[in-house]
């Protein structure tokens, strides 16, 4: 039946109310492990319903229900979330205020981009310890808990489609009666997780697709595909960081890139943009100068947009058309795909907790790489590189 590993802890899980946000981040299948393992857990009162989860299934597992959101983070110990503390405009008051000093929130932070600094801020005074999803390392014991690399996976299935539905032409080759319609072109920029799937995806649907990224194993990845590459030339110890991540380039070398794909670009009727390096700002790989000389009616979805976009034109969460050209820069793809998206994210932050707690107590261990590389905030100080770095504190 379990064990106590969680006993004496309760666990909070609040109904996500960013706006678009239809993802919880624990189902009824991970609260009862919970549940089993000694914790108690909190569900706001209709936390699951836009993941199609209905309160009954949470209470059949031993969670209880909590109207009164305020009452649940009071009670709780860990807070589990999907996306960053927003404002809840109706009990008037945002969730950083929410939280009290030594209490952990575990969710989605992405403290480097510059439309969270101020509630980073504000998190790092509440005392609170927080933890963000988008720093877990990719080692393979975090392999599990790795929450980015399930959700890009969505996201970048989803982009296509959403890419395809604004496009004005079909995307695969289509005989008539009049003649042959030619496929449509797809650039995939950035072929880590969600860069590979739009691949796909892309593919899937009959696309001629071209994957470009910095790094020779992602271009291996990219042809075992099926698609056409483009290596822009930038060497591997300037390209490839810690864990195989893409690291920020210098200068010059991002004017390289850009010189390198601009023609790519500007013959695209789809571009998904998905280049991140973790912790820091996304690259601008696509500049105004790209976007003017465009196709009208091509579309750029800008998937790295939560770190700031690849596009110089992306702004967050607004779809415009600049020339001619639909850049979108919607924001929390995975979020419109709430049931798979859920499966695998609640396991993933249920695995991260689960490895952590002994005897009742989540241990935030600086030493250990997985915490060192995820921790935000801790006793009233923000300790989080990145961010640090984004904000300009040395």
């Amino acid at each position: 039946m379990g064990n106590a590993q969680f006993k004496g802890l309760t666990i909070g899980v609040p109904k996500e109310i960013m706006k678009g946000e239809k993802r919880v981040s624990a189902t009824p299948e991970t609260v009862e492990k919970m549940v089993q393992n000694g914790a108690t857990v909190l569900v706001e009162k209709g936390a699951g319903i836009n993941s199609l989860m209905p309160d009954s299934d949470y209470e059949k597992v031993g969670a209880k229900i909590i109207a009164d959101v305020q009452e649940l983070f009071n009670q709780s110990d860990i807070i589990l979330k999907v996306k960053e503390p927003v404002f809840n405009s109706e009990i008037g008051k945002h969730e950083v205020d929410m939280l009290k000093k030594g209490q952990i929130l575990i969710t989605f932070l992405h403290p480097a981009a510059p439309k969270n600094h101020n509630m980073i801020k504000s998190l790092a005074k509440s005392g609170a310890t927080s933890l963000t999803l988008d720093g877990i390392p990719r080692i393979s014991r975090a392999q599990t808990m790795d929450a980015l690399t399930s959700m890009s996976c969505v996201a970048g299935y989803k982009s296509v489609l959403l890419a395809a539905n604004k496009l004005a032409k079909f995307v695969p080759m289509t005989g008539t009666a009049v003649g042959m319609i030619q496929p449509s072109k797809v650039v995939v920029i950035g072929t880590g997780v969600a860069g590979l799937q739009a691949v796909s995806t892309a593919k899937r649907l009959g696309a001629v697709v071209t994957a470009v990224d910095i790094r020779p194993d992602a271009i291996e990845h990219s042809k075992s595909l099926g698609a056409k590459v483009l290596d822009p030339g930038v060497p591997a110890e300037v390209a490839i960081g810690k864990g195989g991540y893409a690291k920020s380039l210098p200068v010059e070398w991002i004017e390289k890139e850009r010189e390198a794909v601009r023609d790519l670009i500007i013959d695209a009727d789809i571009v998904i943009a998905t280049a991140l390096v973790p912790g820091k700002l996304a690259p601008v790989v696509i500049t105004e100068e790209m976007v003017k000389s465009m196709r009208p009616g091509s579309v750029i979805m800008d998937v790295a947009i939560d770190q700031g976009g690849n596009c110089e034109l992306s702004e967050s969460g607004v779809i415009a058309e600049h020339y001619g050209v639909t850049v979108d820069g919607t924001n929390n793809i995975p979020g419109m795909m709430a049931s798979s998206s859920t499966w695998m994210f609640s396991k993933n932050i249920y695995n991260l907790v689960a490895a952590f707690v002994k005897d009742g107590q989540f241990i935030i261990d600086r030493e250990d790489e997985i915490i060192a590389s995820t921790l935000v905030t801790m006793d009233g100080e923000l300790l989080h590189q990145g961010a640090r770095e984004a904000m300009g504190l040395k």
